[in-house]
């Protein structure tokens, strides 16, 4: 990256920081229970639940709907978003929301399911304006249908985030919206609503949430809040995650998942994410990639492309997690951890590459990630395409290539 441009995004970034504490974040009513939650509800309302196929199938929406009927709530459900919301599932979900006379907005499932709910919302604030001219920063100023998160999925922290990822999938184009209005009124963290979930997804989505974490506390724009946030839910993940993963139904540990990453989301919502996070979205977008999983196998090589900026703080991360020693120095620190994340992937049958990555695509997709990463990232070190190229093809073919 030229040393111009490099000032340029510093400078962006500075300016972002300096206004952080005017900007108006807001942490979601937390309840406990489906029935909790409808008292929310205002009487006489009805609720679009967005969720998808598999928890139709497995029984959860179930769950959701039970509670609805028991507190005569009325209800329409939308149950065909994807593993990578699109423009489609947002405007397929945007007419029903019509159709029924909606008034408010139940999101269940996922990051997936969330980000749907929240896009659809937006294009409930704005039903002239296409999503994509809401991309990027503060675009949706205007309320939102009440949205209440419902997360099955204890790792992509979008029931309190600012933010909503939808893919472009004719441009094979994922991007970012991102506005204080997504934020929840209400997360609904109970622990038995994830119990359905399979290994392999307990496994991606936890790394999700240590990736948002780990992000959230290297890069340039923290605050003694988020960094106490992201320590956090480091060591949650790093002591239950592979609880759950081998036992689905372990109250605690699923307890404490749900927990790692609503605190791991508190804390990229005000600090953001990196690389890892922009390589995951390309990635995502070209080839359908669910998110999770790209951000575990991305995690360990960008954290090493980064070198010694990150070197002290992946140390400090490294001792909460119980992998480092405090006196190890930085880089040996670090090494400790990073190798813990690499041991954690390779219990979990995480692969260390994604084989989908088509050199051809390599352009186009380092391109992309560093359009939506260059300047809003306050990375540690900032990148141009050409070393996230480098990137790209450490994770289709390995380091030892």
């Amino acid at each position: 990256m030229k040393a111009i441009n490099k000032v340029l995004c510093r400078t962006y970034q500075s300016g972002f920081k300096l206004a952080q504490p005017f900007l108006p974040y807001r942490e979601p009513e937390i309840c406990h229970s489906l029935d909790e939650m409808c008292r929310f509800i205002p009487k006489g309302k009805k609720a679009l639940v967005v969720t998808d196929a598999g928890l139709k199938s497995s029984g959860v929406l179930d769950l959701l709907t039970q509670a609805l009927d028991k507190n005569n709530i009325p209800y329409a459900v939308y149950d065909k978003t994807c593993a990578n919301p699109t423009i489609f599932n947002v405007e397929e979900g945007f007419s029903l929301y019509n159709e029924e006379r909606c008034d408010l907005l139940i999101a269940l499932g996922g990051g997936s399911s969330i980000d749907c709910a929240k896009a659809i919302g937006a294009r409930a604030a704005y039903p002239k304006k296409s999503i994509s001219k809401m991309k990027g920063l503060m675009k949706v100023r205007r309320k939102i249908p009440m949205l209440i998160a419902v997360p099955t999925t204890a790792g992509t922290g979008s029931e309190v985030t600012v933010t909503a990822v939808i893919t472009d999938s004719e441009k094979k184009y994922k991007y970012t919206l991102n506005n204080f209005t997504f934020i929840p009124t209400c997360a609904v963290l109970d622990p038995t609503l994830t119990f359905s979930l399979p290994s392999r997804l307990t496994a991606t989505t936890g790394m999700d949430a240590l990736t948002h974490a780990v992000e959230a506390y290297i890069g340039r724009s923290t605050t003694r809040q988020t960094r106490k946030l992201a320590k956090e839910a480091v060591a949650l993940v790093f002591q239950n995650i592979l609880k759950a993963y081998k036992s689905g139904r372990d109250f605690e540990a699923r307890q404490n998942m749900l927990l790692a990453s609503y605190k791991a989301g508190l804390a990229f919502t005000k600090s953001y994410v990196g690389y890892i996070h922009a390589i995951a979205h390309s990635l995502g977008g070209q080839y359908n990639i669910p998110h999770g999983f790209a951000n575990a196998v991305l995690m360990p090589i960008v954290l090493k492309k980064y070198g010694s900026p990150v070197y002290k703080k992946l140390h400090r991360l490294g001792v909460v997690a119980g992998v480092s020693g405090v006196t190890d120095t930085d880089k040996v620190g670090a090494q400790k951890f990073i190798k813990a994340i690499e041991r954690l992937n390779a219990r979990m049958e995480i692969p260390s590459t994604i084989d989908a990555i088509d050199e051809k695509d390599i352009p186009k997709m380092a391109r992309h990630a560093a359009r939506e990463s260059n300047p809003l990232y306050p990375v540690p070190r900032l990148m141009g395409t050409a070393e996230l190229k480098e990137i790209y093809r450490l994770a289709a073919k390995g380091e030892s290539q």
